[in-house]
Formats: structure tokens, sequence, C-alpha cells
């Protein structure tokens, strides 16, 4: 058997109940590590923490080992139960529904336990779920490669007047490309894209396209550590968000489409002092 495990969003404690009774049941532990992390990432201590409260061992799967070595996890599901752990739902990242697909061209039973994540808990902010369109992913640039492929999307869900969920990138034991030239693998410091770094790129992008999909006046929510003790939402402007310090990772920004007086009540909570989120568009629900 393979489960797929959920194990939200805040730390160790967050795992469900059904599904700490299946890790604790499996012979095998993996946790994924490179689409989202716990508050506490990946240090020897953090890891250490899990295991005592899971009573198992734990392997690390970084990017290297799910998308080209995750066969021999398959294998071992084939004669013994193996859990697989990803932060927030085992389905916020599509790297997981392959690995269903594999699993069961290979005829190992996969059981899936679910748990809270960005997507459902982004809103606490206030604006409501049903009022999302496509959710986008934000890459980090380069000097050399600067992606605005999203910036279509987040174009219709405004058309739309629907609120856009921004996914920031996070790079976590990614090889320098002077490594690779050589065929042996240095990897790069782990790095989080920050609220700051997005609206820096989304506007950059919109200077370039000029499409007027959005602009500094854009009302906008940062929300960083969601579902941590010490999380962090603030709502406000493009250029009022630039400023702000939202801390430590991992971060998510949410574009801000038409908006019911209902969600502009709870916005305003989390407006900077001295400003408020004012829409005269209104929608009603």
């Amino acid at each position: 058997m393979l489960y797929l495990i959920g194990l939200g969003l805040g730390n160790e404690k967050d795992i469900t109940l059904r599904g700490l009774e299946a890790v604790k049941k499996c012979e095998k532990v993996y946790m994924e590590a490179y689409t989202s992390l716990l508050s506490f990432g990946l240090s020897t201590d953090g890891l250490s923490t899990l295991e005592k409260l899971y009573g198992k061992p734990i392997t690390v799967a970084d990017r290297e080992m799910v998308e080209e070595k995750v066969d021999s996890v398959l294998s071992e599901a084939t004669s013994l139960d193996v859990a697989f752990l990803v932060v927030g739902d085992p389905f916020g990242a599509t790297t997981h529904t392959d690995l269903v697909v594999r699993a069961k061209e290979l005829g190992v039973e996969v059981k899936v336990i679910h748990n809270a994540s960005v997507m459902n808990a982004v809103g606490i902010c206030g604006l409501q779920l049903y009022r999302y369109g496509e959710t986008i992913s934000i890459p980090f640039f380069t000097d050399t490669w600067k992606p605005d492929s999203f910036y279509e999307k987040i174009q219709r869900n405004r058309e739309l007047g629907l609120h856009t969920l921004c996914l920031l990138d996070i790079k976590v034991k990614e090889p320098t490309w002077e490594s690779l030239c050589r065929g042996k693998k240095l990897y790069e410091p782990p790095r989080f894209m920050t609220i700051n770094t997005a609206i820096e790129q989304l506007l950059e992008i919109e200077q370039n396209r000029g499409e007027s999909a959005y602009n500094e006046d854009t009302n906008c929510v940062g929300l960083a550590r969601l579902g941590n003790e010490d999380q962090k939402i603030v709502a406000g402007t493009m250029r009022q968000l630039l400023a702000v310090d939202f801390g430590a990772p991992l971060h998510c920004l949410v574009i801000v489409g038409t908006t019911h007086p209902i969600e502009e009540e709870m916005l305003n909570m989390y407006k900077l002092k001295g400003e408020s989120i004012d829409h005269k568009d209104h929608r009603t629900a």
C-alpha cells in the first residue's frame, strides 16, 4: 500500500489522526521536500521533531528523487506499507497526481489522507473561495529568463471580477548551471520568493506588456506563513505591500478582483494602518 498523507500547513502536529495512524503502521516513510515546506524547514532538528512524534525514521524526498527515482519507492510499496508525506494536501501539486497514476500502472494500491492546504486556508483573508479564478505560480526571474505566460490568466480572472491566488517560487536543492555543465552536481542555497519580489516582477511584466491587467494601485493581500501561529496577513495596494516586511517564508499573494461588501469588511481587518479597502464595483454573492 502507498499512503499519500497531507501534513497541513503549520508544524508536525497538524497531521490528522488518520494520517498519524497510517504513518505509524508503515515500514517506510518518505517526506516530499520541494513543492512546499513546514515551518521548521528541513533542518536536522526539524526532522528529529517529526520522527519523534511519528515514531518512524523519515527519508527526505527531494526533487531529484521524486522526479527521477520514485520508481524505487513504488517498488517498495508493492510489498510494504509506504507513507509519502506531503506538506499541505497531497494534491496541492501535480507531481503527486503523477505519482498516483504511476502507482496504479504498477498495481500498487493507493490511499490518500487529505489535510488543509493553501488552496483553502487562503480563505482566512475574507475573500470567498468560490470567487477565485485560476491559480498561478510565479517563478524567480533570471537575467535571461523572465516568463510571463501567467499574465493572461491574471487578465482573464480580472475581467471576470475573480480573485487570483499567486503561489510563489521556492528553490530547494537546485543544481547550479556550472555544476551541471561539469557533470558533478553542486546545489544553490535554498531560496524562497517573497511577496515583495513577486510584486516587483508582476509590475515589471505589466510595464513590458502594457495591457492594464493590474497596476500599482491594484488591491492585493499578502499572506506569510499561512497556518502558523505567527502568520502575517496584510491587505493593501501593490505599492503599499512593496514596503511591508512579511518576514520568514513561505509567502503567497492574492490579487483582489471585484469584491462584495462583506469581503471588504474582512479585508479592512488586515489593511495597513490609516488605509482602507474600497471597491466601487460591488457584486453580490
